[in-house]
């Protein structure tokens, strides 16, 4: 409309608007010589000065004024419309009536009753990752393929300079489907599924696991277990020697703020958790060298937010390990000190529950640590207090007799061996 009146108002002075634009030097004074006589806007001087002459002529020049009179109509109805909310329901209507006439057909997609309603999980493909959890408690997973492309180079170097670094507490294989039960130091259990850890790389720390599960700021991870359903038992034990087993059905459901996994008496702490088929030979092992060996069948299922009953007779000691007595295995132990050896499992006779137990390792290099069952293809990393880490072969460690101090691990020096983890192929 606004370049149409422009069109109008130069045609009526036609003959002056065409000496202007004859004795202007340049586009430019053209422009602004338009805008001073006839006080056209920039767009509308920019196109007369465009304009063909052919539109010049008598019967152009009447199409132009038509073509303005009726966009002046148009605008004018179109305003009446918008402020009309009748009006403009009226034509929607009008609109849809005509689409209905003109495509109107029977219904091609059918609607169904009762369809299960699609969740999260449905849509995440089932791929088989590689969970890592570290000491500080971050925690991460890496696609099972890209681990394995990582490892094919070499081990590469395992450095740490102080205390406050970190080191992988745990690693183990699942789904992205499976849950993973995470036990706590207080004695209660948390889960994730495995597709809720977020994916990093190998040089990725992760995620702090307290961004994830809601634990109290005391609490720590004692063992993460994944699994793919909820059949077997869980087997755990406490630093004051009670254990416990319970059906696995009954962690199933948890709350996000955790629910109670084993019920502690006042000062007693969660040291390990394992998972079982029922069947198999539990090993404790102690601060002073005492270790015991007992069928679980020993101990009778109990409910969830139970205490448990009494594995090891104690005196002035704590139990500090738990594990499942595999044979064939050793039982791999190591003091403050830095002094380890493996034992065979066949050399802890099998002994009924409560028991004082036998002697594991002779102390005459500091307490002990902890003990694993490790295999011969196991590698070992041996954590001091100051952040120093090796890396150790199970096979280069000796196979040596209940009664012994075993051989030197690592050497400390104003220092000492605060825990081990156990990197299985």
């Amino acid at each position: 409309e606004h370049i149409l009146e422009g069109f109008v108002k130069a045609l009526n002075n036609i003959d002056e608007v065409i000496q202007i634009i004859k004795k202007s030097e340049n586009v430019e004074t053209a422009r602004k010589r338009l805008i001073e006589r006839f006080e056209f806007t920039e767009v509308q001087s920019d196109a007369i000065l465009k304009m063909q002459l052919q539109r010049l002529t008598n019967m152009e020049r009447e199409k132009i004024k038509k073509e303005l009179e009726e966009l002046k109509e148009l605008i004018s109805r179109l305003k009446s419309i918008l402020a009309s909310r009748e009006k403009v329901f009226q034509i929607i209507k009008n609109e849809l009536l005509e689409i209905r006439e003109k495509y109107g057909d029977e219904r091609k997609t059918e609607i169904e009753h009762n369809i299960e309603e699609i969740v999260e999980e449905d849509l995440i493909p089932k791929e088989n990752v590689v969970v890592t959890l570290s000491n500080l408690g971050y925690i991460k997973k890496i696609n099972v393929n890209e681990y394995r492309l990582q490892r094919r180079g070499g081990k590469g170097v395992i450095g740490m300079g102080t205390k406050e670094e970190d080191f992988t507490r745990a690693v183990f294989t699942c789904s992205t489907h499976d849950y993973i039960l995470f036990f706590t130091n207080k004695g209660k259990v948390y889960w994730l599924k495995a597709y809720q850890i977020p994916t990093g790389g190998r040089t990725a720390k992760g995620r702090a696991i307290v961004n994830l599960i809601q634990m109290e700021r005391d609490e720590k991870v004692t063992a993460a277990i994944p699994l793919s359903d909820f059949e077997g038992y869980l087997f755990m034990a406490t630093k004051n020697g009670i254990v416990k087993k319970t059906k696995l059905k009954y962690y199933s459901n948890p709350r996000k703020k955790g629910i109670i996994a084993i019920d502690l008496r006042d000062g007693d702490k969660l040291v390990n958790v394992v998972l079982t088929d029922g069947n198999k030979n539990i090993i404790l092992s102690t601060k002073r060298g005492k270790c015991i060996k007992f069928s679980e069948r020993d101990v009778r299922p109990t409910a969830r937010n139970t205490i448990g009953v009494k594995g090891m007779t104690l005196e002035n000691d704590r139990v500090v390990s738990l594990d499942i007595a595999e044979e064939g295995k050793t039982l791999f132990t190591i003091t403050e000190e830095g002094y380890g050896k493996r034992t065979r499992i066949e050399e802890y006779p099998l002994q009924r529950r409560g028991g004082k137990g036998v002697i594991n390792i002779k102390l005459t290099h500091g307490d002990v640590v902890t003990s694993k069952c490790v295999d011969e293809r196991d590698e070992i990393l041996v954590i001091t207090e100051k952040g120093i880490i090796i890396r150790i072969k199970a096979e280069d460690i000796s196979i040596i007799g209940r009664n012994t101090q075993g051989v030197r691990i690592i050497r400390v020096e104003n220092d000492s061996v605060v825990d081990i983890a156990k990197v299985s192929d």
